[in-house]
C-alpha cells in the first residue's frame, strides 16, 4: 500500500526576482492511498502539478512538507536508488539515451542478470520478438515507439510492486496506443502491480480503476471516469468536450 499524507512540494517562483524568498506551491497537501494492485491515471491541466505529485513518489522531487509510506514505512527520506530496491520504479516521460550504451546492456542492469532466456522473456512482454533489438544503440537513432519499448522494458525487468509511467504515450503513434495500454493492464493484473499512469489519453483514462484529476496542486476529483466527464467537458479536453476544434485547438490540454 502506498499512501502519500499531506503531500506538499514548493519550488521557486520564476515570476519574481528573488527565488530564496518567493516559492510557488505546485503540490497542495495531497493525501490519497493507492491500493496494492489498482490502476491509477492521474490527468489534469499541463501545470496542475501531475508529474510533480508522480516525482514525489519516486523522490526525483524532495518533500517540502508530508509523509509518502510504502507498506507500512516512511519512504519520504529515502533516495530514489533505495526506493527503487524497495519495489517503486519510474518511467520517463521523455527517456534518457545514452551513447555508447545498448539496449542488452540497460535491460541486463534493470534485471539484474545478463541471462540470456530471461531477456527474451522480458522483451517478449513488450512486443519485441527479435534479439538482434537488444543489440540496438540506445541513442538518437531509435524511433519514439522503440525508445518507449525500451523503458517499458527496462520498468518491468524491475517487476515492481509500484510502477510509474509519465505520460507514455508520448513520442508514439496513435496505433501503438492501445497496445500499450493492453501491455501495462496485463502487467498489472498478472504481477499485481500497483500501476499510475500521468496521462491525458482516453485510453488510460477509460481503462483506470481510478481517475484523479489534479487541479492547482490539489486533487480536484477521484473515481471513475463517468464521474469525471462533467468536469473534463468543463476543462475542455479534446477527447471529451464538444466545443473543443481539434488537437491544435488552445483550449486543449494534450
Amino acid at each position: 500500500m502506498l499512501q502519500l499524507q499531506n503531500v506538499t512540494f514548493k519550488a521557486p517562483d520564476s515570476k519574481t526576482k528573488d527565488k530564496t524568498l518567493s516559492q510557488k506551491t505546485i503540490v497542495d497537501d495531497v493525501s490519497f492511498t493507492f491500493e496494492p494492485g489498482g490502476f491509477y491515471t492521474i490527468t489534469g491541466p499541463n501545470g496542475s502539478g501531475k508529474t510533480s505529485l508522480a516525482k514525489l513518489i519516486m523522490g526525483i522531487n524532495e518533500l517540502s512538507s508530508g509523509k509518502i509510506m510504502f507498506n507500512g514505512k516512511d519512504i519520504s527520506a529515502l533516495p530514489i536508488n533505495e526506493r527503487s530496491n524497495a519495489g517503486v520504479v519510474y518511467g520517463f516521460q521523455h527517456p534518457a539515451r545514452f551513447k555508447g550504451t545498448n539496449f542488452r546492456d540497460l535491460l541486463s542492469i534493470s534485471a539484474g542478470t545478463d541471462d540470456e532466456d530471461t531477456l527474451a522473456r522480458i522483451i517478449a512482454r513488450v512486443g519485441v520478438c527479435s534479439m538482434d533489438f537488444l543489440d540496438k544503440p540506445v541513442d538518437g537513432k531509435l524511433s519514439g515507439g522503440e525508445i518507449k519499448k525500451i523503458e517499458l522494458a527496462t520498468v518491468i525487468a524491475r517487476n515492481p510492486k509500484v510502477a510509474i509511467y509519465d505520460e507514455p504515450d508520448t513520442g508514439i503513434d496513435l496505433w501503438t496506443i492501445g497496445p500499450m495500454v493492453d501491455l501495462l493492464k496485463r502487467e498489472q493484473k498478472e504481477n499485481n502491480t500497483t500501476t499510475i499512469v500521468v496521462s491525458h489519453n482516453k485510453a488510460f483514462l477509460e481503462t483506470a480503476d481510478t481517475l484523479l484529476l489534479i487541479l492547482n496542486g490539489k486533487i480536484a476529483y477521484s473515481g471513475n471516469l463517468k464521474g469525471a466527464i462533467p468536469m473534463l467537458e468543463d476543462l475542455s479536453v479534446c477527447t471529451f468536450s464538444k466545443s473543443c476544434q481539434g488537437e491544435n485547438d488552445d483550449r486543449c490540454y494534450r
